[in-house]
């Protein structure tokens, strides 16, 4: 999985890649600090080889946002709220790869508007993860609001240039 969009991007790692990729190795198993550094180094072929002072500081920010935590044997797992968090960003992964496939059936103008839609996700992305620890409900169901009145339109757009309006629940 990884190992495969890491030959689409090459060695471009988009800011805040590093957070959701501890997290979705942590679903897996428990891990060290080092199993974590060199298993990013293994699944990219040696593109991306993740500093410890890149890992151990955000190794640092999760445990204090209380999405993972340290055992004895100084391996890193997945608290309750981490797990649930893993399962949201899986959610908006699923819900975005969906979108995006649609908007590039539609050609050049659908790759156009992809890699519109994909830069705002980013940007909000980061911006999320950065802050989510800090984030009250309300904050939170804005955004899942935004991100869904969004993906309507682009299902709209797409249904319109096939002869239909689709509609989301």
């Amino acid at each position: 999985m990884i190992s495969e969009w890491f030959q689409r991007v090459g060695s471009s790692v988009p800011r805040g890649f590093s957070r959701y990729f501890i997290l979705e190795l942590l679903k897996k198993k428990a891990h060290t600090g080092k199993e974590i550094i060199n298993y990013a180094v293994e699944q990219s072929n040696g593109i991306w080889k993740p500093s410890p002072g890149l890992i151990y500081p955000l190794l640092g920010r999760l445990l204090d946002e209380g999405l993972i935590e340290e055992s004895k044997d100084g391996r890193y797992q997945l608290t309750k709220k981490g797990a649930e968090t893993a399962q949201d960003v899986d959610k908006v992964n699923e819900i975005v790869k969906k979108q995006l496939d649609v908007l590039f059936r539609l050609g050049n103008v659908g790759r156009f508007v992809a890699i519109d839609v994909l830069e705002k996700i980013s940007t909000m992305g980061s911006i999320l993860s950065s802050n989510f620890a800090n984030m009250t409900e309300d904050e939170t169901k804005k955004y899942k609001e935004f991100l869904e009145l969004e993906l309507k339109k682009i299902q709209n757009i797409d249904g319109k240039k096939k002869g239909k309006e689709i509609k989301i629940e």
